[in-house]
């Protein structure tokens, strides 16, 4: 029973880096995290009041104590952490670039001259 749980929460890792990679910062994206921090917080406040239930719960998956499954769980909420994290930052830092270019592109002196002969129609 325990391979079946550490095969379960590769995949999680898996599943939640791809799809955390691949997905912006839209209206659906803010909605599933705001719903697995609710989640998180009715999970860890269930656990602090029947701490017994943790731990039958991690025996029932193959785990020895309810205390793994908390590390397991934080392993998990770390590296999701992580992959938000670095989405956030490569965006922050694309839109930085971007920014400073346009600066750039506005500031940069005007040198050249237009010749007289171009200055308009029947001048």
């Amino acid at each position: 029973m325990q391979i079946l749980v550490q095969i379960v929460l590769v995949l999680a890792v898996i599943l939640v880096s791809v799809a955390l990679m691949r997905g912006g910062s839209n209206a659906r994206h803010l909605a599933i995290r705001r719903i697995m921090l609710v989640l998180f917080a009715c999970v860890a406040a269930f656990s602090i009041f029947f701490p017994a239930a943790l731990t039958h719960l991690a025996r029932l998956l193959g785990i020895g104590r309810g205390t793994d499954l908390v590390l397991y769980a934080l392993i998990v909420s770390f590296l999701v952490f992580m992959a938000t994290t670095y989405q956030r930052f490569r965006h922050m830092e694309n839109d930085l670039t971007m920014l400073a270019r346009r600066i750039a592109l506005d500031e940069a002196p005007r040198t050249w001259a237009v010749p007289a002969e171009h200055d308009g129609p029947g001048k």
